[in-house]
């Protein structure tokens, strides 16, 4: 699965498919960014921002319910739709997504080469 970008991107392999387990996610570091990892049921995989966008708590550190695509941060509770990168609770919050790819048995993240942070903030909602 691949999804588009205007910006050029470096696609950088992430993680073996055999380390996200469909239902699972999983942070990991890529070309120096924080990037959450999400196996949706299904086989989709998809890729956002690793802090959460309020106070920067590390998402995959929240409790994800791979049945409904909900991830809840840990640091204020915040819900995210994994499926779609939008916020339930608040609503109006969004996570940066990147482009992802998986290619045979490797995930790679698109990483834009636009100079800009990779990290949608919402304080104060």
């Amino acid at each position: 699965m691949s999804t588009g970008t205007d910006a050029a991107v470096r696609w950088v392999d992430a993680v073996d498919l055999g380390e996200l387990w469909e239902g699972d996610i999983l942070d990991v570091q890529v070309a120096d960014e924080p990037v959450l990892l999400v196996h949706l049921p299904g086989g989709e995989v998809r890729a956002y921002q690793g802090m959460c966008p309020h106070q920067e708590m590390p998402l995959a550190d929240g409790d994800f319910d791979e049945d409904s695509g909900v991830l809840v941060c840990m640091g204020h509770l915040w819900e995210f739709d994994l499926r779609a990168g939008v916020g339930i609770n608040p609503a109006g919050c969004r996570l940066y997504a990147y482009p992802v790819e998986v290619t045979g048995d490797r995930v790679r993240v698109g990483i834009p080469q636009d100079g800009l942070r990779h990290h949608n903030r919402c304080p104060g909602i």
